[in-house]
């Protein structure tokens, strides 16, 4: 095709035999079932069931150093707990070297003065010592201990016939969206979008680039068919692949993992769409950019799949890295995506929320999809 030539109208009947030729060769390659279906499979099970935020069980050491009917209330308060497991010390040096091992989460230390001061005061009279490597965990043990505190003193307090007064205004919490606070509740939904990514990104890239390598690509370049045509006929077996996925995926968050689908499979599958044509946008633009396989591949996973990893409030949330990452997020599709899969799953059809992301995710598409074309169109000159 010259640049002097006109372009060729558009013509569904080219569109539908290259459609047919990416099918029979999709259907060949049993590594694209892999990544469809068993791959979904797999990231499904290890979020919804390997990886937890959920509360767990925490060693702790107990050092009381004078035993009394309080400190043995207050013990068994905690060995009953199902948050913790308890050893009792009278010596809290025994209980160090645990703790700077890694073996003890935390130790309690109740001095000889605990049972006199415990009713005097708001704060607790004990001394809590925990081991601060890992932030999360060491708040969550300071959380946990402070509401066991709150209530071991309510309850004695109420056994003795002196019960605490209740403060004039009584605050009770109400967890919206995710009220047993499962964390495989927000985890599923946003592997979906990995599992998009993988397939979009990833694959795309890989199978249009071994094209490249092959000399085909450039076979269907002299044909008749033009970019548009072109561009269509290879995408649409990935795109129908992707969305299978999805589905298949979205069945497994339900049925298996006890999701909960508040919002509606229309909005789902739309959204899902969205985000499958930026994806395969994505990969389109790696594989043509490069047109090698394993450096496809590299800046696949550089550009796609661990932005989304880090940069889509999957697992690590945005509002606690820094500002400038922040504004970095903003150019991942998958920060839209993994919102928009947690507001239908476990909020419902938020027109505001789906609205913005849906609009980002369009535009990011849509400037995928140009530089690919204008990017192709160089080579068909």
């Amino acid at each position: 095709m010259s640049a002097s030539s006109a372009p060729r109208p558009f013509s569904t009947r080219r569109v539908a035999g290259l459609i047919r030729k990416e099918v029979r060769q999709v259907l060949r390659d049993p590594s694209n079932f892999v990544v469809a279906i068993i791959l979904p499979a797999l990231l499904l099970f290890l979020f919804g069931y390997g990886v937890s935020f959920d509360p767990r069980h925490y060693d702790l050491g107990l050092v009381i150093e004078q035993p009394t009917p309080e400190t043995g209330s207050f013990a068994t308060s905690l060995t009953n707990s199902p948050f913790f497991d308890v050893e009792i010390s009278r010596d809290r040096r025994v209980l160090e070297p645990q703790l700077v091992a890694g073996d003890l989460h935390a130790i309690i230390v109740l001095p000889a003065s605990f049972s006199e001061e415990a009713y005097r005061r708001h704060s607790a009279p004990l001394q809590l010592i925990v081991d601060g490597a890992d932030p999360n965990t060491a708040n969550l043990v300071e959380g946990y201990i402070e509401l066991l505190w709150v209530n071991w003193l309510e309850q004695e307090s109420i056994s003795r016939g002196n019960a605490i007064a209740k403060p004039p205004i009584s605050i009770e919490h109400r967890i919206w969206f995710n009220a047993e606070l499962a964390s495989r509740n927000y985890l599923v939904p946003g592997s979906i979008a990995i599992i998009l990514t993988l397939i979009g990104s990833l694959l795309t890239a890989l199978v249009i680039a071994k094209e490249w390598e092959r000399g085909t690509m450039e076979a269907l370049l002299a044909t008749p068919i033009n970019v548009t045509e072109l561009l269509i006929g290879k995408l649409t077996p990935y795109f129908i692949l992707g969305m299978g996925s999805m589905g298949l995926s979205t069945l497994l968050a339900v049925i298996v993992f006890d999701v909960p689908l508040r919002g509606s499979l229309f909005v789902l599958v739309g959204i899902s769409a969205i985000y499958m044509l930026t994806s395969l946008g994505q990969g389109l633009l790696i594989s043509t950019l490069t047109r090698n396989q394993l450096v496809a591949a590299q800046i696949a996973i550089l550009s796609s799949f661990l932005p989304a990893f880090y940069f889509s409030n999957f697992v690590f949330e945005l509002e606690s890295m820094p500002i400038v990452l922040q504004w970095v997020s903003y150019a991942v599709p998958a920060r839209y995506f993994v919102s928009s899969l947690q507001t239908v799953f476990l909020a419902g059809d938020i027109t505001s929320i789906l609205l913005f992301n849906a609009a980002a995710l369009s535009a990011i598409a849509a400037a995928f999809f140009a530089i690919t074309l204008l990017r192709t169109r160089t080579r068909l000159d």
